[in-house]
C-alpha cells in the first residue's frame, strides 16, 4: 500500500521463465505491492508454472499468443478488478529494475501525475546499459518525430516501465489500441490526448542475452507504426480526420 491506495505490479510476460523468479524478487523487497498480476501470453517455457509457486502473485494464461498489446490490455482490465488504485508494468525480463517502483508509486499516489514512466533515455543509461546502437538511433530518431507531432517533450515513447493511476487507465479506450507493440505508443498518446502530464524517473536498463527484444523486421513495423500514431494524432487535432484511438472529449 502507498497512502492507503492499493499497488498493484502488471508482468506481460512470453518465455520469461529464466529471469521471472529474480524480477519477482526485486518487485517484493520493495514492500509496498499488494499483489502482481502475470499474464502469460502462449510462453513456451515454465513461465507459467514457476509464476504460480510464487506468493502474492495471480497468473492468468492465454491459451494462445495474442500479442503484446492485447497481453496489457489483459493486465490493466485484471488489476482494475483486483482493485488496484496504483498500477505499475514491469517486464518480467529484469531488463528494468524493479527498485523504482517506490518512486514511482509515490509520484502517482501523491496525486502529482497520473502516468510516470521509467526513462532508458535520461541520464545516459540506454548505451551504457548495452542498447544496440542502432536501436538508440531509431528511438531517438521516433522520438523527436513524435515530440514534434504530438506537442509533447517526452525523452523517449519506447520504454516498457511505466505507472498509471486507476482512474487514467479508466479514461482510456485501450480497446481501440492494437494488439501488438504499437500499443506502448498509442496508449502514451491517447494520455497526451487527454491533457495529462507524462512524468519520467531516469531508469538504468540491463540488455542480456535473457531480456526480451523484438527483432529487426518488427522493430521496423513498429516504427512505423509509431510514426503512424503520431501523424492521427496530429491530424486528429487539426480536425483533418477523425480517429477512435482519440475520442471527442465530453
Amino acid at each position: 500500500m502507498f497512502k492507503d491506495k492499493k499497488v498493484i505490479v502488471v508482468m506481460p510476460a512470453y518465455n520469461a521463465a529464466k529471469t521471472l523468479r529474480r524480477t519477482y524478487d526485486e518487485v517484493m523487497a520493495q514492500q509496498i505491492v499488494d499483489l502482481i498480476i502475470l499474464v502469460d501470453d502462449g510462453s513456451m517455457d515454465e513461465t507459467v508454472t514457476i509464476a504460480k509457486s510464487l506468493p502474492n502473485t495471480k497468473v492468468y494464461a492465454h491459451k494462445k499468443n495474442l500479442g503484446y498489446g492485447a497481453n496489457q490490455k489483459s493486465c490493466y482490465k485484471l488489476a482494475i478488478e483486483e482493485g488496484g488504485d496504483i498500477i505499475i508494468m514491469i517486464h518480467p525480463d529484469y531488463q528494468y529494475t524493479p527498485k523504482l517502483i517506490p518512486a514511482m508509486a509515490s509520484m502517482i499516489g501523491s496525486g502529482l501525475y497520473q502516468c510516470v514512466l521509467g526513462s532508458r533515455i535520461l541520464g545516459g543509461y540506454a548505451l551504457k546499459g548495452g542498447m544496440p546502437v542502432w536501436k538508440y538511433v531509431a528511438n531517438r530518431f521516433l522520438t523527436f518525430v513524435e515530440n514534434i507531432l504530438i506537442g509533447a517533450k517526452l525523452s523517449e515513447y519506447h520504454t516498457g516501465y511505466r505507472a498509471f493511476s486507476r482512474d487514467l487507465l479508466e479514461r482510456l479506450p485501450l480497446d481501440e489500441n492494437s494488439d501488438d507493440f504499437v500499443f506502448d505508443n498509442q496508449i502514451l498518446a491517447q494520455i497526451i490526448w487527454l491533457g495529462y502530464t507524462v512524468a519520467e524517473i531516469s531508469c538504468p536498463t540491463k540488455y542480456f542475452t535473457e531480456a526480451s527484444s523484438i527483432n529487426l523486421r518488427r522493430s521496423i513495423k513498429y516504427g512505423f507504426g509509431c510514426l503512424s500514431t503520431a501523424l492521427t494524432f496530429r491530424l486528429t487535432k487539426m480536425n483533418f480526420i477523425t480517429s477512435k484511438l482519440f475520442p471527442d472529449q465530453e
